[in-house]
């Protein structure tokens, strides 16, 4: 008895061996290309109160699978930000922004549900969120577009709406009175 028991074991122990040791079947290789659209009206020109800029190089891109045209990651818009203050005499804070997409209506084009990032986020590091009168900044944006917009003819116009805070800015000089003793 002892003997069977043995040899089941030995041979279910080979058979789990020389599975291990056969090729698996690969699963297929699935190739996913991004696709570009390019944008009619670039470069966006902005003007916002004493905010000046442009949106360049933009354009709009979807990660699809080759074969199945099935959409991987869904499209964004992206591009380069620039933002100049046309103050002459005020310094703004750049706290955010959004962008919108309008279609032949007038009326706003939805993101789809999962997706709703379309807010322009400033860093908050260094000069960027700082713009005092005449100084330019620079951010590059990628954020949400709707599937529906790809759509031909559907999208008429992208809306940038820009939050800041203007602040007086002045120079002013501060004279004291001063002098050095003799040195002892």
């Amino acid at each position: 008895m002892r003997q069977i028991v043995r040899v089941t074991v030995t041979a279910a122990l080979l058979a789990v061996a020389l599975q291990g040791c056969t090729p698996q079947a690969s699963a297929p290789i699935v190739v996913v290309e991004d696709k570009s659209y390019a944008v009619a009206s670039a470069p966006i020109k902005i003007k916002a109160g004493i905010m000046l800029g442009a949106i360049t190089d933009i354009k709009v891109t979807e990660r699809v699978e080759k074969e199945s045209g099935k959409v991987v990651s869904p499209a964004k818009l992206s591009g380069k930000l620039v933002l100049k203050n046309g103050s002459p005499d005020q310094t703004v804070r750049l706290l955010g922004g959004t962008i919108q997409y309008v279609n032949a209506e007038g009326e706003l084009i939805k993101i789809e549900d999962k997706r709703t990032d379309t807010l322009l986020k400033f860093s908050t590091y260094g000069a960027t969120e700082r713009l005092d009168p005449g100084q330019e900044a620079t951010q590059t944006i990628s954020v949400d577009f709707p599937a529906e917009a790809l759509k031909a003819n559907r999208l008429k116009e992208i809306r940038v709406d820009l939050t800041y805070m203007p602040t007086p800015f002045k120079e002013q000089s501060i004279s004291f009175s001063a002098s050095v003793a003799a040195a002892k």
